[in-house]
């Protein structure tokens, strides 16, 4: 009997959800934003970058996003230096660092690499309305 309710506690401590931390980013986590004339000219990719972090997902889909931060930097006429940060990304970023900037941190440590389930995107979605939500507040606080 015992063993029993070890085995039900432990199944429906598994098949709940982790919950998903709001968004957060700090631009280009250990890295400037921009260069000396433009102190942000490639924070909006690193925050887009954060983004796909943020969320997690599986490994290709870290390396689409690596790719994205990689060609957006390069886009921005800094060829260079895109290949830099594509190569600390790639070494810093792993799931299984426990760090602020590693993949998938809006989620619990150890998470890895793993597509979203429903329930998942779900949350991602929620957590997005309510940034929406809160940024909106602000810009109509401004006016």
């Amino acid at each position: 009997m015992k063993v029993l309710l070890i085995l039900i506690c432990v199944i429906s401590a598994t098949a709940t959800a982790a919950e998903l931390k709001p968004f957060t980013t700090d631009g280009c986590s250990l890295f400037p934003d921009g260069d000396t004339k433009d102190h942000v000219k490639w924070m909006e990719c690193c925050i887009r970058h954060d983004y796909a972090y943020w969320k997690g997902g599986s490994e290709n889909e870290r390396i689409l996003a690596d790719g994205q931060l990689q060609r957006c930097v390069a886009d921005l006429g800094e060829e260079n230096l895109s290949y830099i940060m594509h190569l600390g990304v790639q070494l810093g970023g792993a799931p299984y660092f426990p760090t602020w900037y590693r993949w998938g941190y809006g989620w619990p440590y150890m998470r890895g690499y793993k597509e979203l389930s429903g329930a998942e995107k779900a949350q991602v979605k929620t957590r997005i309305i309510q940034l929406n939500e809160l940024l909106t507040e602000f810009l109509t606080e401004e006016k």
